[in-house]
């Protein structure tokens, strides 16, 4: 229930529901649409879940929500892995876990069944595209065109230039002001231009003698008469240029130099008063941005910041169904892992799935007694919050059929017939696996493995039994040991297959939906115990 994880192909699972429900969003918002209407969205302007839905919806006479959700599980995505995606700030390419994967188009629910990840990857990319359209939809509505572009570029401004001043505070942390200065000679080419550039931005009331001092002692050996160093004095004065101007002729970051500068007057500043001291710096740092002739690096700049506010929209998607974290990574690789997981939250998805898209309230204390039989008996009990609806039952019920496909013939396919309802008739059994082989590799030049630092291991299953038990199993190596391992999902199904001499006896018995949770006490070396928990008021 503490624990972040990298938990794989278990983020397929939640990239499924949140793909389905803005399936069921766009056929509310569409379902009075005209013909004419609809066919002005499926041009190419239109994103591709966008269009997708009004094509469907012009030529089929069932125009209710199941069938269209039916129909989106047949949607094909190609498994091909030679595309490059620009996602996360750069450009991305990704594999599939079976390279007989490599040729396929498989449909939404053989890519869930697999677990094929260019299929995923490529249907993020589709949510994320519907989130870029949603905000350019609504900049049309409100007549915010014109501003988007430039409010986009002070805000990359602003926010790459906190990342560099954040490195170059940890370069400055804890050095003397002289030393500051020192560091910042280094850094630039020892010539007397450069030099008195860089002098005067830190120490813009210094004397003329000052700076004599100053390059007599950084280049003993220059022959500098008085009258070049009155000319670099006056030269390099603080108001003869920019700071991005400064910056360039002294061959330094602007925001380097600044930093420095600013160091001077307010040495042991601490990182949030330099990140909050001079916003106005960071957008002159950026002033060459802002020119028309910069339109390339402009776009590229905006398809970043457009990304991460379509992954906020996502990332709230995710919140409703009870992703437990504040953020995610804003990449397309969300899809098949790097955003993290708990097995707790998960099964807490699951729980929603059950419930035909209704959270209703997870309790591990109903109530407290306290001195029985005295006259200071008490008892505290909760008030469960009202169950709330995160989805229609359609998506929900789509996406169990999904999940049991897993079992009937995919990479869960090992528990499958295991589990048997009270009177020895197979369950309806689904779930979603995800394996994560998590490390750092540095590479050389052509792409030549330099080194990897191993981080953890894990193998997961979130699973469902029959309409009232759902839980999920998490085996978790971390640290360097999990270099030592080589398992797959596989090992989390096996673990719930071989748990059944343990957990059918609770089926068999029937437990009343009060029951709120039985741990299973078997804990294998690196295993966390599974949850196994009926579902509420069934």
């Amino acid at each position: 229930a503490g624990a972040k994880l990298i938990l794989g192909s278990t983020a397929k699972f939640r990239t499924l529901v949140t793909y389905l429900d803005i399936i069921a969003r766009l056929h509310d918002r569409h379902a009075e649409a005209s013909a004419a209407e609809l066919r002005k969205l499926t041009g190419r302007d239109t994103d591709a879940l966008t269009r997708w839905v009004a094509g469907y919806m012009v030529t089929a006479k069932d125009k209710s929500l199941q069938p269209i959700l039916d129909a989106a599980m047949q949607r094909r995505y190609s498994s091909n892995p030679g595309e490059r995606f620009f996602t996360g700030g750069g450009v991305h390419s990704f594999s599939n876990f079976q390279r007989s994967d490599n040729g396929k188009n498989p449909t939404v629910e053989d890519a869930v069944t697999t677990s094929n990840n260019l299929a995923f990857i490529r249907i993020m990319r589709d949510i994320r595209d519907f989130y870029l359209d949603e905000e350019e939809r609504n900049a049309d509505k409100e007549g915010a065109q014109a501003t988007l572009r430039t409010d986009y570029l002070t805000r990359f401004a602003d926010q790459e230039g906190k990342t560099y001043l954040n490195r170059f505070y940890d370069e400055f942390k804890g050095k003397a002001p002289d030393a500051v200065l020192t560091a910042m000679v280094n850094k630039t080419r020892k010539v007397p231009r450069r030099l008195a550039i860089v002098y005067r931005s830190m120490k813009p009331e210094a004397s003329e003698a000052d700076l004599r001092q100053f390059l007599y002692k950084a280049l003993p050996k220059s022959k500098l008469t008085p009258k070049a160093i009155a000319s670099l004095y006056d030269g390099a004065a603080i108001d003869k240029y920019s700071l991005a101007d400064r910056a360039y002729l002294a061959g330094v970051h602007p925001l380097q130099l600044w930093l420095a500068a600013y160091l001077q007057d307010h040495p042991g500043a601490t990182r949030t008063e330099v990140t909050e001291a001079r916003v106005a710096e960071r957008q002159d740092a950026y002033a060459w941005l802002f020119k028309t002739k910069s339109a390339r690096k402009q776009d590229v700049r905006i398809r970043v910041l457009r990304e991460q506010d379509a992954f906020r929209q996502i990332h709230l998607d995710w919140r409703k169904q009870g992703y437990p974290f504040a953020f995610l990574v804003p990449s397309l690789a969300t899809a098949i892992g790097s955003s993290g997981d708990r097995p707790e939250a998960l099964a807490h998805l699951m729980g929603i799935i059950m419930n035909d898209g209704v959270e209703l309230p997870t309790v591990k204390i109903e109530k407290l007694s306290f001195a029985a039989g005295t006259p200071y008996e008490t008892e505290l009990a909760i008030e469960p919050e009202a169950p709330r609806r995160v989805f229609p039952s359609e998506v929900a019920s789509t996406a169990r059929r999904a999940l049991a496909n897993v079992v009937a013939e995919g990479t869960g396919v090992r528990f499958r017939g295991v589990y048997h309802d009270e009177h020895g008739q197979p369950l309806v059994v689904g779930g979603k696996t995800g394996t994560g082989d998590n490390r750092f590799d540095s590479y050389r030049n052509g792409r030549q493995l330099s080194s990897s630092r191993v981080v953890d291991r894990t193998a997961t299953f979130v699973f469902f039994l029959g309409d009232r038990y759902y839980g999920t199993v998490t085996a978790y190596v971390s640290g360097a040991a999990a270099a030592r391992y080589k398992f797959t999902s596989a090992l989390a199904v096996q673990l719930l297959k071989s748990m059944a001499p343990q957990l059918q006896p609770l089926i068999d018995k029937a437990p009343a939906p009060t029951i709120a949770v039985v741990k299973q006490d078997i804990q294998p070396a690196g295993v966390v115990p599974a949850t196994f928990q009926p579902v509420a008021n069934r």
